[in-house]
């Protein structure tokens, strides 16, 4: 059984609230879950002392017991010290201006 600690949806259509959970790896998003661990508020602000509230010493139970963290609930554990952060993934390319308006910028900035 693949433990992994993740977020599960909660809060109202446009409010999201997030709980930090261990669970099957099989299970639901939102679904079945072994053990609360947490919560994650997005609507708060950054440095908001209730934005992510985590329980420690069960994290590092469970992490013990060879959990596995989802990208995003690492990088909340990255700062409190419970796990390594993890590496920042590169920007997709994809949204960068192409080519004819890469010319056209160069040409503007040029002139």
């Amino acid at each position: 059984m693949g433990l992994k600690l993740r977020l599960a949806r909660a809060g109202a259509k446009k409010r999201p609230y997030y709980h930090i959970v261990v669970a099957d790896s099989r299970a639901p998003r939102d679904g079945r879950f072994i053990e609360k661990l947490g919560s994650y508020n997005p609507m708060l602000p950054a440095e908001h002392a209730e934005r992510v509230r985590l329980q420690d010493e069960r994290i590092t139970y469970w992490l013990s017991h060879g959990a596995v963290a989802t990208e995003r609930v690492a990088r909340f554990l990255g700062p409190a010290g419970l796990a390594p952060m993890p590496p920042r993934r590169e920007q997709p390319k994809q949204s960068a201006p192409k080519k004819k308006a890469q010319e056209r910028a160069k040409a503007a900035a040029g002139a």
